[in-house]
């Protein structure tokens, strides 16, 4: 016991030895704040975290239909009633294991052919897809722990708002990050 107990002090006393369970979500977090796209966010944290023999992120569609568009949509899309939009929800994965789920409005004009082509595919992040054309995030709000609309087990839930290099928008995601980007601990 009394050797424990000098353990837990030690750990305490000495700068970047304590690990809990806020270290490795405050690890997550930067991660997916030095990146614009949260595909190359969740490919980096793949491999850093060996979460995956092969850490290449896929988006699997999830089975439900066309959601209501969310109030504000338009407008910060900058497109009119009548502009067609598109819709995708999708659980992102390293190898087998989940590691968020995502929904994505995007304006399909503002793409290519190629680009909506290979979004209507359904298995290529529309990170990985639109990269080309040097979007940029816009974070509109980040929130830690159990929140409406994301599944049971998300520990961080971020919104965005992805614009080309013109500040145009392309995109408004909403982004709910699973227990199992932090393994264990996350659970």
């Amino acid at each position: 016991m009394r050797g424990a107990a000098a353990g837990l002090l030690m750990t305490a006393l000495v700068p970047g030895c304590a690990t809990g369970p806020r270290e490795p979500l405050e690890a997550f977090e930067r991660v997916l704040a030095a990146h614009d796209s949260a595909t190359a966010a969740l490919g980096e944290w793949c491999r850093s975290q060996g979460i995956a023999a092969m850490p290449v992120i896929t988006a699997r569609p999830i089975g439900d239909d066309r959601a209501a568009e969310p109030e504000g949509l338009r407008a910060a899309l900058a497109v009119g009633p009548r502009e067609p939009l598109g819709y995708r929800h999708v659980h992102l994965t390293c190898g087998e294991t989940v590691l968020s789920e995502a929904t994505n409005w995007y304006v399909p004009a503002r793409l290519s052919a190629e680009m909506n082509a290979a979004l209507a595919d359904g298995r290529t992040p529309f990170g990985k897809i639109a990269a080309p054309l040097g979007f940029r995030r816009e974070r509109l709000d980040s929130a830690r722990g159990a929140v409406p609309g994301c599944p049971r087990g998300t520990v961080l839930r971020q919104r965005g708002l992805l614009r080309l290099p013109d500040g145009t928008p392309l995109s408004l995601v909403s982004e709910c990050y699973l227990a199992a980007n932090l393994g264990s601990i996350g659970d």
